[in-house]
């Protein structure tokens, strides 16, 4: 189905054996290069109990094999206040994904990022979840709201005040947005920000758009400087697309699709082939620069779509990724 990714090899070929020595807590902390990451969404909260850990066992048994510093699980939101237009796939609501590691997988024996779409949870109940986590095994990662009229249950700030006060040894990740940082230019200045209060990762939004990455990585390495600041890990995540619905997907979700590529997609035999090479030469480029100028980084992989090929597909991109 794809192709070799010599090059991408060559250059990350040291991130094999790291995740062996350390946990992936410490990593972040030290500000490590390598971390690699496999990304899960929960089942639809619907689903019922002996369905979800159905799926959770088929899951660990794919994962199984892989070789990487941790799992992350997705807490998914209604985005549509952010936009408007069709969603290529419907929103359906997801288990909690705190509940879903609590009670489906409990024989993953990694480390956790859980995500908290934190307005959606109040004071009382975040403080609760954050009292009860083991810092060692789990991080988190805070997603504030999809825009400034949705209703929020607690602010961003908050919630990053409530873990500084609750769990302060709980590694706290952001979210950063290159596309953003190409509309505004600033999204260096709310990375920094982020940092100043309390984060010391960040995950980013999948990247296609390659250039914009890098503007953004840069602007955040050199304003940390002005900062008297040290750049902490920056997570790139990377995501195959089997059809273009799932570029339709992307697209809707907010990532940029540069047109030469959307061209070779739309008219590719096998356009999860072309995406899949993409993701190698994606992650080729950005460790070679983040390595250039100086910047802490690893990678998130993780599959947009259900479709079963597209899942083993970013299954076998984490495989390439570590070998």
């Amino acid at each position: 189905m794809v192709r070799s990714g010599g090059e991408f090899y060559r250059m990350v070929g040291a991130y094999a054996t790291k995740g062996d020595r350390v946990g992936l807590a410490q990593r972040i902390a030290e500000r490590d290069d390598g971390v690699l990451l496999f990304s899960l969404t929960p089942p639809r909260a619907s689903t019922s109990p002996e369905d979800a850990q159905r799926i959770a066992d088929v899951t660990l048994a794919r994962l199984e094999a892989l070789d990487v510093d941790g799992l992350v699980l997705y807490d998914i939101d209604d985005e549509s206040d952010r936009n408007p237009a069709e969603r290529p796939f419907p929103y359906l609501p997801t288990m909690d994904p705190a509940v879903f590691l609590a009670e489906n997988l409990v024989s993953w024996r990694r480390p956790v990022v859980v995500y908290r779409c934190v307005g959606k949870y109040d004071e009382e109940s975040m403080e609760r979840w954050l009292s009860e986590q083991d810092a060692a095994d789990v991080l988190s990662v805070f997603v504030g709201a999809s825009s400034s009229v949705k209703e929020r249950a607690l602010e961003l700030s908050a919630a990053q005040k409530l873990r500084a006060e609750v769990n302060p040894a709980l590694q706290l990740g952001g979210v950063a947005i290159p596309e953003r940082h190409s509309r505004t230019g600033s999204e260096h200045h709310r990375m920094v920000a982020k940092q100043q209060a309390g984060v010391s990762f960040f995950v980013t939004q999948v990247v296609y758009d390659v250039s914009a990455a890098k503007s953004m990585l840069s602007d955040y390495f050199y304003a940390c400087a002005d900062a008297g600041l040290a750049p902490v890990p920056v997570i790139f995540t990377l995501s195959v697309c089997g059809s273009m619905k799932t570029v339709e997907f992307l697209e809707w979700l907010g990532v940029d699709v540069p047109p030469w590529l959307r061209n070779d997609l739309a008219h590719a035999d096998d356009p999860l082939s072309v995406s899949f090479d993409q993701c190698l030469a994606t992650a080729a480029e950005l460790t070679e620069f983040a390595k250039r100028i100086g910047t802490p980084h690893g990678f998130n992989v993780e599959s947009v779509s259900n479709r079963r090929r597209e899942i083993e597909a970013s299954v076998e991109l984490a495989a390439r990724m570590r070998s």
